[in-house]
C-alpha cells in the first residue's frame, strides 16, 4: 500500500479539521464554491470527482469480461451480495438506527438525510481499493480485475434504479433527472473515458505507468472534496460532534455483517481463498467517490446525505485492514 492508502483515515480526518477551520475563517469562500452549480451539478466538485474516478476506470479491462465463466461461484457471490443484498441491508440499518434507535437524538429531517447517504454508500460497491485489499490477501489478480469490470458494467445499469427504489421506500423525494445525470456523469462517462484511454495506451505496462502518473490527482480530488464538504458542515459538527459516531454505527455493522455473509458463503461453496477473499472484500468496501458525488448532486454540498457518505470514507480503511488481517489468518481453512 502507498503511504496515502495506508493512512487514508488520518488524511480524511485532517481534511475534516481543515474544512471546519476554513468554513469558520472564510465562509464566503466555501459558499462561493457551493454556489458554482449548473443543472444541480456543482462544477468544482464535479471536477474533483472526475479526478478521483477516472484513474480507477482506467483500470477496468473490458477484455476481462470474457473470463466470466471461469470463476462462476466467486462471481455469483459478488453479484448477489453487491446488488441483491447489500443495498437493502444498508437501507434497513439506516431506518433502524435513525428512525428508531437514534430517534430522540436527531430531527426527523436530518434522519432522512443520513439514511439517504447510507443508501448511496450501500448501492456502490468498491472499484479501486479492492485491488489493494486483494493484493494484501494474496488474491487472484485476474479474478479481482474481472469482478471490478463486471461490477462497473452492472453499476451503469443498476445503480440508479436501486437507489431510486430505496429512497422511495424510505419516503425520500427522488429527483430522477438529477440521479440519472449523476450516473451518466460519474459512472458512464468516466468508464467510457477509461476504456478509450486503455485502447489508446495499448500495453499493460503503459497503462500501469499512466495510472501511476495520474494517481496524485485522485488523492487531491478526495482530500479537497472532504475539505469543501466539512467547510459547509462545520457549524453542524461543532454543535453536535457525536453525529459522526452515530452515522458510523450502521456503517460498521453493515461492513462486518456483509463480509461475514460473503466470506461464509465462499467457504461453504468451497471457493478457493485467492478468490474468496477479494469476492468478500469488494462487497464490504464502497465506491465512496460515487456515493459522495451523487449525494452532492441530489441533496447539496451542505446536506446530511453528503456528510454520511464522507463518514463512510473515514471508517473504511481501519475496517478493511481488520478484515484483511482476518482473511489472512483464516487462509488455511480454505481448500
Amino acid at each position: 500500500m502507498s503511504v496515502f492508502e495506508r493512512y487514508l483515515t488520518l488524511w480524511v480526518a485532517l481534511a475534516m479539521v481543515a474544512g471546519i477551520a476554513i468554513g469558520n475563517a472564510a465562509p464566503a469562500l466555501v459558499e462561493a464554491v457551493a454556489a458554482a452549480e449548473i443543472a444541480s451539478v456543482n462544477l468544482v466538485v464535479a471536477t474533483l470527482i472526475w479526478a478521483m474516478v477516472y484513474p480507477m476506470m482506467v483500470g477496468v479491462d473490458p477484455a476481462a469480461l470474457k473470463d466470466v465463466v471461469k470463476q462462476p461461484r466467486g462471481l455469483a457471490i459478488t453479484l448477489v451480495v453487491n446488488w441483491l443484498i447489500k443495498p437493502f441491508t444498508m437501507a434497513a440499518l439506516g431506518v433502524l438506527f435513525f428512525e428508531l434507535v437514534f430517534a430522540n437524538l436527531i430531527s426527523p429531517a436530518d434522519a432522512q438525510q443520513y439514511i439517504a447517504g447510507l443508501i448511496l454508500l450501500g448501492a456502490a460497491p468498491c472499484t479501486a481499493m479492492v485491488f489493494v485489499w486483494s493484493q494484501l490477501t494474496k488474491g487472484d489478480e485476474n479474478y479481482t480485475l474481472l469482478q471490478v469490470s463486471v461490477n462497473d458494467v452492472v453499476m451503469v445499469l443498476a445503480f440508479a434504479p436501486i437507489v431510486a427504489f430505496l429512497l422511495g421506500v424510505t419516503d425520500i423525494s427522488v429527483p430522477w433527472s438529477t440521479l440519472v445525470l449523476s450516473v451518466v456523469l460519474f459512472v458512464a462517462l468516466p468508464l467510457a473515458a477509461g476504456v478509450w484511454t486503455r485502447a489508446r495506451l495499448g500495453s499493460e505496462e503503459r497503462i500501469a505507468a499512466f495510472r501511476d502518473r495520474i494517481k496524485p490527482a485522485s488523492v487531491m480530488g478526495l482530500i479537497l472534496t472532504v475539505v469543501i464538504l466539512f467547510g459547509l458542515q462545520g457549524e453542524v459538527i461543532i454543535d453536535r460532534p457525536q453525529i459522526i459516531a452515530l452515522i458510523a454505527v450502521p456503517i460498521l455493522i453493515q461492513s462486518y455483517g456483509i463480509f461475514a455473509l460473503a466470506y461464509g458463503a465462499a467457504y461453504v461453496l468451497r471457493v478457493p481463498h485467492k478468490v474468496a477473499a477479494p469476492c468478500a472484500l469488494i462487497g464490504t468496501s464502497n465506491f465512496f467517490e460515487l456515493a459522495v458525488a451523487v449525494a452532492i448532486s441530489l441533496f447539496g454540498l451542505n446536506s446530511g446525505a453528503a456528510l454520511a457518505t464522507v463518514v463512510g470514507v473515514l471508517v473504511e480503511v481501519p475496517v478493511m485492514l481488520s478484515l484483511v488481517a482476518f482473511a489472512n489468518r483464516t487462509r488455511s481453512q480454505f481448500s
